[in-house]
């Protein structure tokens, strides 16, 4: 079997065949199997072990059929490097045993050693880069959702304390900002290094921010992530997490190649927020895939059609898969997205719009 570069090439709007599809968390629970490995291991347990962690990274591959692979992790993994002493405890999520609260206590987090403190994230990924026959996406996450979990200490619906700490010590927020994003760009730099074909960075929370303190507070970061990361020809992607439609026109001097939308901006509008620069990847609600296959690949549809009327669209969720979500809807949901996209692709050509 041939290499499928289809994702990278929407990535870069290139010429496609086909619109490319890959789920959020579709290495996940969804997948009987996973649970299985889920019985034995935790999620941190898996990650520590290369070998299996590139067994569940390939599972969705061979699976579904998807056009590209993300790599099994978790986005709090780096932060065990920096000195932050963290679980991710069932049904609650990541749990911080020493959160971050004062200035001394951004003081004492050092630098990231990617290669000493996380070398089972690097071998993970030479051994999914020899495998693949697809691209592998890497990630990281981005500075305001890694300190919402820092800050708060696990997660929260209301960042109190982020934003306290936002408002009422700016010089130590962006002290705090000004090390997360230092420890991303190492990170990721490393995973591109190891064989990373693409980068993404997951900001799932920064939604929870109006776009005026999103450009005062986050956004110099996020920047500085991207330019660092500009001389690598690997694809960038920056996904800012859900209900951040309004976040979307502060992006357009970002130097990435893919921004990611959820289900509450359409893909047609999210490319005039975001402007003719960037390629688009969204945006299907996840809790639609509960519903008939019917109805589902109606969704599906109408977002193919926006997504082809310009250069460079990949399929995706607006988050990631739920438990709940069903395995053979998700092939049959891969299926045609592939075969609509196929023909529409084929229609256009005809009428020579050459870029798919």
């Amino acid at each position: 079997m041939s290499y499928n570069d289809t994702f990278l090439r929407s990535c870069r709007k290139q010429p496609i065949s086909h619109v490319p599809v890959w789920y959020m968390r579709q290495a996940g629970r969804y997948d009987p199997d996973y649970r299985k490995i889920k019985e034995k291991y935790s999620l941190l347990e898996i990650c520590k072990q290369p070998e299996l962690a590139a067994e569940v990274t390939m599972m969705p591959i061979n699976k579904l059929g998807v056009d590209a692979a993300i790599l099994y992790s978790d986005i709090m993994n780096p932060v065990q490097s920096i000195g932050i002493d963290f679980d991710i405890v069932k049904n609650v999520g990541p749990v911080i045993y020493n959160p971050i609260r004062s200035k001394a206590d951004v003081e004492r987090l050092k630098p990231i050693d990617v290669e000493g403190d996380l070398p089972h994230i690097l071998e993970t990924i030479k051994i999914l880069d020899k495998q693949l026959e697809v691209p592998l996406i890497t990630f990281a996450g981005a500075p305001f959702t890694i300190a919402s979990y820092l800050v708060e200490g696990k997660s929260s619906k209301n960042y109190l304390r982020t934003k306290e700490l936002m408002y009422n010590d700016p010089a130590t927020w962006h002290l705090l900002m000004h090390k997360l994003g230092d420890m991303v760009i190492t990170y990721l730099k490393a995973h591109i290094k190891a064989g990373a074909k693409a980068v993404q960075l997951f900001d799932s929370w920064v939604g929870a921010l109006s776009p005026s303190d999103f450009k005062q507070y986050v956004l110099p970061t996020i920047t500085r992530i991207f330019d660092e990361l500009k001389s690598f020809s690997e694809v960038k992607i920056y996904f800012p997490g859900v209900s951040s439609g309004e976040l979307l026109p502060t992006l357009q001097n970002l130097q990435a190649d893919m921004i990611g939308v959820d289900w509450r901006v359409s893909i047609r509008e999210g490319r005039k927020r975001i402007g003719d620069k960037f390629s688009i990847q969204g945006n299907l609600d996840p809790t639609i895939l509960m519903g008939p296959q019917e109805t589902i690949h109606e969704y599906a549809k109408h977002i193919i059609d926006q997504g082809l009327e310009q250069p460079g669209f990949v399929f995706n969720l607006g988050h990631g898969l739920f438990p709940e979500a069903s395995l053979d809807k998700l092939k049959q949901l891969t299926a045609f997205i592939h075969e609509y996209s196929k023909k529409k692709c084929a229609e256009n050509a005809h009428r020579g719009k050459l870029h798919v």
